[in-house]
């Protein structure tokens, strides 16, 4: 992992000795039920690297309420509650999903006093309809494809501490859900994860990526990724087999090898040049990337030191 000199690169094990004291309050079997399809999580990858994590979240979120106390102190007025936003990004299929979930599960017992929620940007995504009818369909995934200025006012609304609804967006019939929303209320600390969480576009003079206090990115190598993605493509045709109202239930019960050969087609045409021109460009504006190799472990956290 080659980075930029404002970051510092601990090993796992120099990083897990951060950790201070925190206990997991999670269990193997709660680690199963939140990990995402063949994305690998154990417990020495909570010990090691995400309750050290945690902890840097959580000084994170205890200097930005004191910046906000003291600035309301300053300017003698009322202190507005402000929600804590935490931004996760990285390539398809590279377990930002399973950090997300973990994270928020820990956090919340953490910080069992504290609202903690967690949402995709993949609801913000344009419906499958309106991506047809602008002929991007095939490039789901794209910038393009979002609908950025959405997005960015549901931030700074999360941020003016409304309540607020999301879309939600289904993988198993791989569109955004009509009239169906997810609540966010007023949470002190909100997880979003999504693949263009660090990318800069928008249409309004707000960057949605500005609305951001921390950010991690999940990192690891082509190769890895593209096997990873593959394998879930193969595991979701297995599930898609028994639910003929799956997306992919008809490609499930035709043609393995061709299947197979259709989802790499997809890689080498839509998400590793979706990873090269648009996601790995933003790593270097992440506070905390997470490195992973083959076996999806953690064996490099690199954090932004200015």
């Amino acid at each position: 992992m080659e980075l930029g000199e404002q970051y510092r690169i601990y090993p796992r094990a120099e990083w897990a000795r951060l950790r201070d004291g925190a206990t997991k309050q999670v269990t193997q079997a709660e680690i199963n039920q939140l990990r995402s399809v063949n994305d690998t999580l154990n417990m020495a990858d909570v010990d090691e690297i995400y309750l050290p994590l945690v902890e840097y979240i959580r000084m994170r979120m205890d200097g930005f309420n004191d910046r906000l106390d003291r600035q309301a102190r300053f300017l003698n007025t009322a202190r507005r509650h402000t929600p804590f936003i935490v931004g996760i990004s990285g390539s398809v299929a590279v377990g930002k999903s399973t950090t997300a979930r973990l994270l928020q599960l820990l956090l919340s017992r953490q910080m069992p006093a504290k609202k903690v929620q967690m949402l995709t940007t993949d609801g913000f995504l344009y419906p499958n309809a309106v991506l047809k009818s602008r002929g991007i369909l095939a490039r789901k995934g794209f910038p393009e494809s979002y609908d950025m200025q959405q997005l960015t006012k549901f931030l700074v609304d999360v941020k003016a501490d409304l309540t607020v609804q999301a879309p939600l967006y289904s993988h198993q019939l791989y569109d955004v859900v009509p009239g169906e929303t997810e609540e966010v209320g007023q949470p002190d600390l909100l997880i979003v994860e999504g693949i263009n969480v660090l990318q800069t576009g928008s249409a309004s003079p707000i960057y949605y990526s500005d609305l951001y206090d921390l950010t991690l990115y999940v990192d690891a190598e082509e190769d890895n990724i593209e096997r990873w993605y593959l394998e879930r493509f193969n595991t979701l045709l297995d599930r898609a087999r028994k639910h003929p109202d799956d997306y992919y239930h008809a490609t499930a019960m035709g043609d393995r090898n061709a299947a197979l050969d259709m989802a790499h087609g997809v890689w080498e045409t839509v998400n590793l040049p979706n990873l090269r021109e648009y996601i790995l460009p933003t790593r270097e504006r992440a506070s905390v990337i997470l490195h992973k190799v083959a076996d999806h472990g953690i064996d490099q956290v690199a954090l932004r030191a200015f």
